[in-house]
C-alpha cells in the first residue's frame, strides 16, 4: 500500500471521529479539511471545541500522539446546541440559509424561516449572519447519548457534502462574453449590500408598527 493510500485512509479515520459540526472554529473551512491538515501537515489535534477532551483523547490514541489540552483560542466546549429562529421577527432575508453548512434552515425570500432541529449541528454560523438578531442558540435537552451523536455526525456529513455538490452544480458556466465594466465580485457584493439594507429597512418598519400600532401599515 503506497503512502497516498495510507494518508487517505488516515484522513478518513480522523474525519470519522470529528463531530461534523462544520463550525470552522478549528481554523479550517470544514471538518474534512481539518482532518486532512492533521494527517498531511501535522496540525495539532486539539483545535476542535465541539469534540472537546473526548475527541482529543480519541485522536491521540488513533494517531499515537500525545494528548493535549483543548486550544481555547479556538473556543470552548459547550453542550450540544441547536439554533432557534424567532419567527415573529424573521424578515426572510435568507442570509441564515446561505450561512448554514448543512441545509438545516428552510424558508424563502421574504418568508418566515425555521430550523430543522434534527439537522442542526449547532455551528452558530447563522447567528452573526442574521441582520435582525432573531436567532439564538439553546442547549439540546436531554443531552444526546453517544449513539445519537454518532448518527447526527453521519447525517451532518452527508448533508454537508450534498449541499456542496448542489452549490457546485448551481454555478453557471463561464461564457466567452465581453468583460463587464464592473467586476462580477463587486456586483455580487453590491447585491448583498442592497439586500441587507432592504431587509433592515423592513425590520425597522415592523418594529415601529409593533411599538406603535396606531401607525398602521407603512
Amino acid at each position: 500500500m503506497n503512502e497516498t493510500s495510507d494518508n487517505s485512509q488516515a484522513i478518513q479515520a480522523v474525519d470519522a471521529l470529528l463531530p461534523q459540526t462544520q463550525c470552522r472554529q478549528c481554523g479550517y473551512a470544514a471538518c474534512l479539511p481539518y482532518a486532512t491538515a492533521i494527517i498531511q501537515q501535522g496540525v495539532a489535534i486539539n483545535r476542535c471545541p465541539p469534540g472537546g477532551a473526548l475527541l482529543i483523547n480519541q485522536l491521540a490514541h488513533l494517531l499515537a500522539r500525545q494528548p493535549l489540552p483543548l486550544d481555547t483560542e479556538c473556543g470552548i466546549t459547550k453542550p450540544l446546541q441547536t439554533a432557534v429562529i424567532d419567527e415573529a421577527w424573521c424578515i426572510g432575508c435568507t442570509l441564515c440559509i446561505k450561512a448554514c453548512p448543512v441545509d438545516a434552515i428552510v424558508g424563502a425570500a421574504k418568508r418566515m424561516h425555521t430550523v430543522i432541529q434534527d439537522a442542526c449541528t449547532g455551528c452558530e454560523l447563522c447567528v452573526p449572519a442574521c441582520p435582525v438578531d432573531c436567532i439564538q442558540m439553546i442547549p439540546i435537552t436531554p443531552a444526546p447519548d453517544s449513539a445519537s451523536l454518532q448518527w447526527k455526525a453521519q447525517m451532518a456529513r452527508q448533508h454537508f457534502h450534498a449541499r456542496n455538490r448542489r452549490l457546485q452544480n448551481q454555478k453557471a458556466p463561464l461564457e466567452p462574453t465581453a468583460q463587464p465594466s464592473t467586476p462580477p465580485l463587486l456586483l455580487e457584493h453590491e447585491k448583498k449590500r442592497l439586500a441587507i439594507e432592504k431587509a433592515l429597512s423592513t425590520a425597522r418598519q415592523r418594529i415601529k408598527q409593533k411599538l406603535n400600532p396606531s401607525l398602521g401599515s407603512i
